[in-house]
């Protein structure tokens, strides 16, 4: 059966420290032995891209590169920076031999970067240090047919920020962490309750401003299905997993939640007090503290039978295919992902610190900082293939064809969002992510 290329769009959340790009997969020469980048000398000048994303993201990235080169004179790395729009795209379309040194990757894309061997395993370049201080939700994102290729400088968590005062008003309980979590019944009747006493019967933001049939819709969304016992793929295969009675209950229960959510069309839904309850990620925290300073509370998802799950996954970096100087680029990962530059990255992102050392210092995300219940999430890595009730943060899946899975589940959800049944939604998408995978002889990476 001949090969079904796919070229999808690319799509952001606005404002975002964790950034979706989708990738064009393409199958030619993929699914061979996977490249392994040269030693080199340890020393020369090495290329490295990143992408360009906020300005204060992009200001810690190069004073990094500036203080590696001012550290020793061994190596000299060259830093270019690619819009955010563009950069998985230009990695995609680029010959792995025209590929840089040191190149950064959003998590998703891993797979399918090594899958069309641009991407080399960074464990014989990078120091045991290095891997050991990172997190194993980290770990897990970048770790592909057993070998590791990506490590990241920061995460991501999802939760419910929610606004005390307006809880407390409507006479609803909240829960306080992962062990008295709302039930997704409870969590629907604190939803239904705090509208009751809302002027336009609007309690809840599901940031619909973002799009849900986009890869933000993925993210926030995908954690329902893993809670409800499902699964986006399962051994390979959509079908039983992405459309199990679990997920399309799931996803009935979240179709009930419409007429209680504000569109969010000026994406000040929560911060102007409109709703009590907000689903998103750490990126909203600064402007949602901002906004309700101490009435702010952050919650976990609610349980829909398989424990509390969130997504976790962002930016990575990894070292090229054909690059000729695996030793250098492995030292400048090192010095990359060192408590100094990962403490840095996440001070101007608000991002949960990747590496063990730098969470735990973290003023955020340390025992007792306002946002420690994304760390203990993170803590809890289930991967993307184990997600048992005692796991919590879910890696999505590590896959060359994730761009198939991630466009049919999020235009399924969007779709019974706006009412369609979501057995039927979720049964189109299973069928037609099925269709791609076997088109291309299941993406499998030796």
């Amino acid at each position: 059966m001949p090969v079904r290329k796919r070229r999808l769009p690319t799509k952001s959340l606005t404002g975002l420290a964790l950034a979706l790009p989708l990738m064009a997969v393409t199958a030619c020469g993929a699914g061979g032995t996977p490249a392994k980048a040269s030693a080199g000398s340890g020393s020369g000048a090495i290329t490295v891209w990143g992408h360009q994303g906020q300005t204060n993201e992009d200001t810690a990235l190069q004073k990094a590169v500036r203080g590696f080169n001012s550290s020793q004179q061994k190596i000299k790395v060259k830093l270019k920076l690619i819009p955010q729009n563009d950069y998985t795209k230009t990695i995609t379309t680029t010959n792995a031999s025209e590929l840089p040194d040191v190149l950064e990757m959003d998590g998703p894309t891993v797979a399918n970067f090594v899958y069309n061997r641009k991407i080399t395993p960074i464990t014989s370049y990078v120091s045991a240090r290095t891997v050991e201080n990172a997190t194993r939700a980290v770990k897990a994102e970048g770790t592909v047919g057993g070998k590791l290729y990506a490590l990241g400088m920061y995460d991501s968590g999802m939760g419910l920020f929610a606004d005390k005062k307006l809880l407390k008003a409507a006479g609803v309980a909240y829960p306080t962490g992962l062990s008295d979590d709302w039930t997704s019944t409870q969590f629907t009747d604190a939803v239904r309750k705090l509208a009751a006493r809302d002027p336009d019967g609007k309690s809840l933001d599901i940031q619909e401003n973002t799009g849900l049939d986009t890869e933000a819709g993925t993210y926030q969304f995908a954690p329902i299905v893993w809670s409800a016992g499902g699964a986006l793929l399962k051994n390979g295969k959509a079908a039983g997993a992405i459309d199990s009675p679990g997920a399309v209950s799931a996803l009935r229960t979240f179709q009930s939640w419409k007429k209680y959510t504000d569109p969010n069309t000026d994406g000040n839904a929560f911060a102007k007090g409109r709703v009590a309850l907000s689903w998103v990620g750490h990126w909203m925290y600064p402007a949602y503290h901002k906004a309700l300073g101490s009435d702010l509370a952050v919650l976990p998802l609610p349980d829909f039978g398989n424990g509390p799950k969130t997504g976790q996954g962002s930016w990575t970096w990894g070292i090229g295919a054909d690059t000729g100087n695996g030793k250098a680029a492995g030292a400048f990962l090192d010095y990359l992902l060192d408590d100094t530059n990962v403490s840095a990255m996440t001070t101007a992102n608000g991002a949960p610190p990747a590496t063990r050392t730098a969470l735990a210092k973290s003023p955020l995300y340390k025992p007792g900082g306002p946002l420690r219940l994304l760390a203990d999430q993170l803590a809890k890595p289930c991967g993307d293939t184990h997600i048992t009730s005692s796991c919590v943060a879910v890696t999505r899946p590590v896959t060359a064809g994730y761009p198939a899975v991630t466009s049919q589940f999020s235009q399924a959800l969007n779709s019974v969002f706006g009412g369609a049944d979501p057995k039927a939604a979720l049964s189109k998408a299973a069928r037609a992510i099925d269709q791609d995978f076997s088109d291309n002889q299941g993406y499998k990476i030796p």
